[in-house]
């Protein structure tokens, strides 16, 4: 039933009477407990991560900042020297390697392998967070998970695209492009606090939805407009945040909101620069030109008035260190659920609505002087 998409979830005898306790709580908006979410690790202190193509030397600085800190570690008073002179110089190279980034370099970070997925978002920035399946139809799609807990006490539904961090992991959640029962669920868990008046928190990080022929005869592209319409007209705050990649339909799906944020190195688009490349070149290997022309970075659109915020990432980026990541996410989130929390629900819908009118803008070319209309002849008379 679970993996059919009719439960929420499996619970244990022993441990039910705990979580219904706590989905009352969320879902009615009791004072919660008063801890601290689980904060996700700073990712530099355990592992170097692999060094990006414009990351020249700064690889090898950090393997060798990893072994002094293990030494360090150990009392070695000599290697906490060394450590902490080659923190300093690391410092110094990645801010000369990411003070003149280009658009393709912040695809390739947006797409890092280390770089902080939902659930560690989750970790690192909610507390009491209840994980809910199923789109009632269908099935549960573990690459779009959602579900409610607590931003510094505030009841909120979480809803987002989540890639695997292995091979294995990544087959399972088809990385991170959701099929048509994962925008359902996310439907259902949209109605589901609208119905109780928690604020909605949308975390897009998907190369594109599914584009397999079995998703398409589900109804991939229903279910992708279905939530598209559901966002423009539901009466609570929504807030999106982009993680890492927001591509195409698959992330739109989940990308309406009253207020929409990037991170950093985050990247936004109407399709991957592979695919433009594929379209415009007929060859792939443009991609980096592609990423130049259709302005991906969150830099670009926020100039163009597409997005209403960008959210700093550690020097870096975020998958060197996911504490500070997740921090700047949990204000910059508080922040804006500030403001539209004084809005009543008609001020939100109007705002929404406007705000994605106005994106698009054009003019119209005068006519040319002189130049006369071509008369066409009509259709002649049938027989």
């Amino acid at each position: 039933m679970l993996d059919h998409g009719m439960l929420d979830m499996e619970i244990a005898r022993p441990e039910l009477r705990e979580v219904v306790g706590r989905l009352v709580g969320l879902l009615t908006h009791a004072e919660g407990a008063s801890h601290r979410p689980a904060q996700a690790p700073a990712e530099s202190e355990y592992r170097a991560p692999k060094a990006l193509p414009f990351e020249r030397g700064i690889g090898d600085i950090e393997h060798k900042l990893g072994d002094a800190r293990k030494h360090a570690a150990r009392g070695d008073r000599s290697a906490a020297i060394r450590a902490e002179q080659l923190e300093q110089r690391l410092e110094a190279l990645l801010s000369q390697a990411y003070a003149h980034l280009n658009s393709w370099d912040r695809v390739l970070i947006s797409r890092h392998p280390s770089r902080p997925h939902l659930n560690d978002v989750i970790a690192g920035t909610f507390s009491d967070f209840i994980e809910l399946h199923g789109d009632r139809r269908f099935g549960d799609d573990p690459a779009l998970a959602g579900g409610l807990g607590r931003l510094e006490g505030r009841p909120v539904m979480v809803i987002g695209h989540q890639k695997g961090r292995d091979t294995r992991d990544n087959v399972r959640r088809n990385f991170g492009m959701a099929h048509p029962e994962g925008y359902r669920k996310a439907q259902r868990l949209m109605r589901l606090a609208e119905r109780f008046g928690l604020p909605v928190l949308c975390f897009p990080d998907t190369p594109g939805a599914s584009p397999v022929m079995d998703d398409e005869s589900r109804g991939q592209a229903e279910a992708i407009a279905s939530n598209i319409l559901c966002m423009l007209n539901l009466r609570v705050p929504i807030v999106v945040m982009i993680l890492g990649e927001g591509g195409s339909g698959g992330a739109l799906a989940i990308g309406v909101g009253d207020r929409v944020l990037m991170l950093e190195h985050a990247i936004y688009s109407v399709a991957s620069p592979e695919g433009c490349a594929a379209i415009v070149w007929r060859d792939a290997s443009y991609a980096a030109q592609a990423a130049e022309a259709i302005r991906v970075t969150a830099q670009e659109l926020l100039a163009l008035k597409l997005i209403d915020g960008i959210v700093p990432e550690p020097l870096g980026g975020a998958h060197r260190n996911y504490r500070q990541t997740c921090a700047s996410i949990a204000e910059a989130l508080q922040q804006q659920l500030r403001e539209l929390a004084a809005q009543t629900p008609d001020c939100l819908l109007a705002g929404r609505r406007d705000k994605y009118r106005q994106m698009g803008t054009f003019e119209e070319p005068a006519p040319e002087p002189g130049r006369v209309a071509e008369s066409v002849a009509p259709f002649p008379a049938r027989s």
